[in-house]
């Protein structure tokens, strides 16, 4: 067939060079608030780094000076020597209680015996902290004592030059570990001359310089597990191995050794050094060695917690290393500087170490500062001055500071990944409270450098976006397409090295409609709609800068295909990234969205890629390497499901991405979702989903694992679909009446509940932003939740009930997280009841009704309602609930006033009711402040709680009344899309102006195929008419005209060229159609018992439900009707704390126990959305970081092609793509080594 150019003329006229081009918000850089943000962020946690480890080490000499038995600060010191003591277990009993909770509700392995040798190794450096904190470092003036704690580096110098050797480099990167080993062995020498030779010192004091020296070197043990992976012996790689495994075994063990060494060294020395530990009783009389123990304690833990949040920021230089490095230069000075500036009592002919002595109007700072200086003026060397020997502590000093920096300098260049796990950046989960910086840097995860760094191209992650569209309207199918393509501006396929690759799929349900008396189908409006939509799109996208003076270029040709499913067009987009929409006819496959998910999971996870390596399988390729890289591709597949009308940024995909590829564990992740859209019924949700996300998602993202990852912008991993029991068991036909409720009422979390009882995680990214159109009218809304509700319920109990299967199975889900769901779920059960209580308690306030009363009244609406639910149609119950929604709000205002009433009319707000209101608006506002771009939604909280018993009573009600009801309820009578009947309109003119043409049909057929829908006249004019005959011919439908071209000769589009499926790949859908998308046929008999069955499940679900809540209310009724008798009596406390001596407050006590239950679920919520939101702003701030180097690469390499098109325009045209490879090939390089991971 002679095919029409469709293209629009290729040379724009001047006179019409205005343009009508869709809102287009791409991201080019990070926003100025975000960069911000993350400098901001950098100043707080470097401050607070530093603070916290000088806090720490200045407590921890302090509690050493005091342990010397000449200081006069502490009168015993015995309790300076226990503070130590604490000081040394304090990690190890962290340690042991984390290890310990998750053996209690996590699996874990059973340590072999060959890691006896661990423990062996955890004695000896337990041994060395406490002979060298403990009985040595109390006989040192304290620059020794900050300096001799460096030392302890000394073995893991020597096993990064053995490390070295062993990889084959021997001359260029050992050189600064052997540096570090001579500068350290030349501080031991000096150290030890300086106390043994220069000095005349006590034999107490040389046993002390000895036992420094074999504590530092056992302590510096502590670190082997960096370096024994790096050796290549077996023998320590099956250590290795199995100590990750049993990990918190080991941990436990390691934790009490340490304490029990400790507690014996310290035990031993007391005595041994004529003390007696009857004094140390003075410890809790001594409140300055109490406080220095705890800020010691605390500092050292809070600031090992913020070095981890530096390292996972990318502040890894300035907040960690510069802080750690320069800390000890930084003690001296607080010790040394301040005693200069202090009053002191000068004499003649007197020295200045006499003058330092204590006064009895010093406070108590300045007494411990001259005590620290004290130590100093006891040695000989600086009370005579003494040149050689005040040489030999500076040189010393330098060198073992010098020592640790050469050390640990790999530090200074270690790689890290957009984000990070904490054991990939730290060997060990234990810290060093005695010896902090020393213990942090050298604790940083060892990387062998090689001479010829290769650089390897990271692991390619694929990502294959996947939408479902039903009957989206124009703006709505314009959302996600610029979506799509945002992502192929972001990701160009163009790039040689890509660590993300994109493919594009919309699955279109119901695209076909009958035409010429159902002898033919046809794409219908809404898909009609779709072509044009990518159109203007990918029109706006490629012509970024109009000009009338250069020549517009056609658009490039694209591919129809006819395939035994409907159709598909395959686009191929700007930068090269390819998009597949498939056209469903619901007469060839199986249509709704749970069906469409089924299509492309085994289109992509079957077809393309097990497919894919069963053919080469086929080929002769060998099995196993075959094996590992189909379970490598499985791992690295993503399936990034969306809706047809979702908007995102690409920044949002890449924070979904980053939680999979860190986190092998996790089998999906979902991003914080907004509704969008005008009225107060989209205002609702808008209050309804942030409290959701804020509170409820980020609890169970903490607690456990996220039950439900959202249809409309969630991101899945290829293996976990791929897994037993998951995707074979989500393509099941629902046949029992419970299938229709749990399998298609609510597809996104049947799927997810199949993730968690296999074995998966499901997390939530917080700072991953999705926009999705949400029910506008009242009747769409509750269509919606009739389905989401019983769906929610019904794969909660299922879960619930293999409660301690999947605990077992799934690591993440521990029996106190089912406990925690159990309590959410039973308060979500009772909701209504609670409703009733409420207004029932508005009753009595406002109308000084009778308690019992009240109640009746309260409860009588809902029941009359739920009795009409069963005899009435849905539509005449929602407008029913439309109705008493409407009271019901300003019933629900005079709640509140009641409530506030009744605390002024109390004259106190120490009351339960008053207590709960205050904290529950208080915990949301502190809430919508930790989102600050979120907190205006805290405007519409006020509607939120006017329409609570709309949302949690009648809602309830509709919903459990319509369990039978399985439609899908909303879109089926959708608006029109913006071509509705365009063309048959079309049609209408061009009849009317030329009635003789025969290849126009008449008025009557034009009707029936187009659907007879009414146009509005602003739709009207927007129709273009053709004009003249040509044209009209152009775009007329002959009564035999197929689909394809049908959308071949529309104007103003692609040129599409027909092609055809490969044989395999028709085979493939014949096949699929025929086992699992096959359409349903109808059958009567069958129709009629499930729809039987649905409503007997109906009725008992809806007697369990509401039975709940009646057993609720009946309760409250029997103890309101007892009286005082029951009820617990409560002082009354006033506002400014005093107590009522006359006055009680009665509380019945089932009221109570649930208020304190439900306020102890929201407490709960409430401080795991705080840890939430510090590990969000984390990543955020880490993809800030990274995105703000590759957007300066990306720069850069544009303005070096601009460059070289500039100077090569008079070049060849062949040597133009020459140039282009080279001014890329940095950028590409850079970008795989620095952001390689995402």
């Amino acid at each position: 067939m002679e095919k029409h150019d469709n293209n629009e003329s290729s040379t724009q006229q001047p006179w019409d060079t205005c343009r009508k081009v869709p809102i287009i918000q791409v991201e080019q850089k990070p926003k100025p608030a975000a960069r911000c943000l993350k400098w901001f962020t950098c100043i707080i946690v470097t401050t607070l780094v530093f603070a916290l480890a000088l806090l720490s080490k200045t407590s921890f000499l302090l509690l050493i000076t005091f342990g010397n038995k000449n200081t006069t600060f502490v009168e015993h010191n015995v309790t300076a020597l226990l503070g130590i003591g604490f000081v040394l277990i304090a990690p190890n009993v962290l340690l042991l209680i984390k290890s310990m909770w998750k053996i209690l509700f996590k699996s874990t392995g059973i340590p072999p015996k060959k890691v006896l040798l661990v423990l062996g190794i955890e004695f000896l450096v337990a041994f060395g902290a406490a002979i060298l904190t403990i009985v040595a470092m109390p006989h040192f003036d304290i620059v020794s004592n900050v300096m001799i704690l460096n030392c302890v580096s000394i073995l893991s110098a020597v096993f990064q030059v053995v490390a070295q050797c062993f990889n084959g480099d021997r001359k260029r990167f050992i050189t600064i570990p052997v540096c570090s080993i001579v500068l350290i062995i030349l501080g031991y020498i000096l150290f030890a001359i300086s106390y043994l030779i220069i000095e005349e010192s006590s034999l107490e004091v040389k046993i002390s310089v000895g036992l420094a020296i074999v504590g530092t070197i056992l302590i510096s043990l502590n670190w082997w597990e960096n370096f024994n992976s790096l050796f290549r012996i077996k023998f320590l790689e099956d250590i290795s191995r199995d100590i990750e495994k049993s990990r918190n075994v080991v941990d436990i063990f390691s934790s009490l050794i340490r304490i029990l060494v400790t507690a014996a060294v310290l035990g031993a020395y007391v005595p041994l050094s004529g003390q007696d530990w009857k004094s140390s009783l003075f410890l809790f009389h001594t409140p300055t060695v109490g406080l220095l123990v705890a800020a010691q304690i605390v500092s050292s833990a809070m600031c090992h917690w913020f070095v981890v949040v530096a390292c996972k920021m990318h502040f890894l230089r300035r907040s960690f290393v510069l802080p750690m490095y320069l800390l000890s230069f930084a003690v001296m000075i607080v010790f040394l500087v301040p005693v200069h500036f202090m009053p002191l009592e000068s004499k003649q002919n007197s020295t200045y170490c006499e003058n330092i002595q204590q006064n009895s109007k010093d406070y108590w700072l300045a007494l411990m500062i001259k005590d620290v200086v004290r130590t100093v003026c006891t040695r000989d060397i600086v009370v005579n001055m003494r040149k050689e020997g005040l040489a030999l502590m500076g040189i010393s000093s330098l060198s073992l500071w010098l020592g640790l920096i050469l050390s640990t300098i790999y530090v200074w260049y270690l790689k890290i990944q957009r984000i990070e796990r904490t054991k990939d950046l730290f060997v060990r989960r234990l810290y060093e409270g005695a010896f902090l910086e020393q213990s942090m840097l050298l604790n940083t995860r060892f990387v062998v450098k090689k001479k010829n760094k290769e650089k390897l191209s990271p692991e390619t992650i694929n990502v294959f976006l996947c939408g479902t569209m039903w009957h989206e309207n124009y703006d709505e199918m314009m959302s996600i397409i610029i979506s799509i393509f945002r992502l192929d501006t972001y990701k160009p396929k163009t790039e040689k090295k890509r660590d993300v690759e994109f493919e594009f799929h919309i699955h279109f349900d119901d695209a076909f409609k009958d035409v010429n008396h159902g002898r033919e189908r046809h794409a219908n409006e809404y898909a009609e709609t779709l072509v044009d939509v990518v159109k203007e799109v990918y029109t706006s996208f490629r012509e970024n800068e109009p000009c009338i003076f250069k020549t517009k270029e056609p658009l490039p040709e694209q591919k129809i295909i006819n395939t035994p499913y409907g159709g598909r067009l395959e686009y191929t987009l700007p930068k090269g990234n390819m998009l597949m929409v498939h056209l469903k006819d619901k007469k060839k496959i199986r249509h709704k969205k749970r069906w469409s998910q089924i299509m492309y999971l085994y289109y992509i996870l079957g077809w393309k890629l097990s497919g894919k390596y069963y053919k080469m399988f086929e080929e002769g390729a060998e099995k196993n390497p075959l094996e590992n890289k189909f379970k490598k591709e499985k791992e690295n597949t993503y399936i990034l499901a969306v809706d047809g009308d979702t908007d995102f940024q690409p920044s949002a995909v890449m924070l979904l991405i980053d939680r999979l590829k860190l986190y092998p564990e996790v089998g999906a992740a979902c991003g914080r979702i907004h509704p969008t859209g005008p009225g107060p019924m989209v205002w609702y949700q808008k209050f309804e989903y942030a409290v959701g996300h804020w509170l409820q998602k980020s609890a169970e993202h903490v607690l456990g694992c996220v039950l439900c990852s959202p249809g409309c912008f969630s991101l899945f991993r290829g293996s976990a679909l791929m897994d037993d029991n998951v995707m074979k068991t989500y393509s099941t036909k629902a046949t029992e009446a419970s299938d229709y409720v749990q399998y298609d009422q609510g597809e996104d979390r049947w799927l997810c509940t199949l993730l968690l009882q296999q074995g998966w995680r499901v997390e939530y990214c917080a700072a991953s932003d999705a926009y999705t159109n949400a029910p506008q009218d009242f009747k769409e809304f509750y269509n919606q939740r009739r389905r989401w509700g019983p769906s929610t319920m019904a794969n909660t109990i299922d879960l619930l009930g293999s409660g301690s299967v999947t605990a077992g199975r799934n690591r993440s889900i521990s029996k106190l997280f089912i406990l925690y769901q159990v309590l959410s779920t039973g308060a979500s059960i009772l909701g209504p009841a609670t409703v009733c209580l409420m207004i029932s308690g508005s009753f009595t306030f406002i109308f000084g009704m009778n308690v019992n009363w009240a109640l009746v009244l309260a409860v009588a609406p809902p029941a009359i309602y739920m009795i009409l639910c069963f005899k009435l149609k849905p539509d005449t119950q929602i407008t029913i609930a439309a109705v008493m929604s409407v009271f019901y709000t300003f019933l629900m205002a005079g709640t509140i006033l009641s409530i506030i009433g009744d605390l002024i009319r109390n004259n106190t707000f120490m009351t339960p009711s008053g207590l709960f209101l205050i904290g529950i608006v208080l915990l949301y506002l502190i809430t919508a402040t930790l989102h600050p771009e979120e907190f205006s939604l805290v405007i519409y909280g006020l509607l939120y709680f006017l329409c609570i018993p709309s949302g949690y009573l009648l809602l309830a009600i509709y919903s459990m009344v319509n369990l039978n009801v399985v439609s899908w309820g909303t879109r089926e009578s959708s608006g029109q899309s913006k071509t509705t009947t365009v063309n048959a309109i079309k049609e209408q003119v061009m009849q009317a102006a030329c009635c003789k043409c025969p290849c126009l049909r008449s008025y009557k057929v034009m009707k029936e195929d187009a659907g007879a829908e009414a146009m509005t006249m602003t739709e009207m004019s927007q129709v273009e008419v053709p004009v003249g005959i040509e044209s009209l011919q152009e775009y007329s439908q002959g009564p035999y005209q197929s689909w394809i071209e049908r959308l071949q000769e529309k104007p103003y589009s692609f040129p599409l060229s027909e092609t055809t499926l490969t044989m395999e790949e028709t085979e493939f859908w014949t096949e699929l159609q025929a086992r699992y998308l096959e359409p349903l046929k109808e059958n009567k008999e069958q129709q009629e018992k499930v729809a039987n069955d649905l409503i007997e499940l109906r009725n008992k679900v809806t007697f369990a439900y509401f039975f709940c809540n009646a057993l609720w209310l009946v309760a409250t009724f029997a103890l309101q009707a007892i009286g005082d008798t029951v009820s617990i009596k409560i002082p009354k406390l006033y506002s400014n704390g005093t107590q009522s001596k006359t006055e009680m407050l009665s509380i019945d006590p089932i009221a109570l126990m649930f208020l304190l239950g439900f306020s102890a679920l929201l407490i709960l919520q409430f401080f795991a959305m705080i840890y939430h939101r510090i590990y969000t702003l984390i990543h955020f701030v880490a993809f800030v970081d990274t995105d703000t180097k590759a957007y300066k690469k990306r720069t850069k390499a544009n303005k070096k092609l601009q460059a070289s098109r500039v100077l090569s325009e008079s070049s060849e045209p062949q040597n133009q793509d020459d140039h282009d490879d080279e001014d890329y090939q940095d950028y590409q390089d850079d970008q795989a080594e620095n952001i390689g991971d995402i």
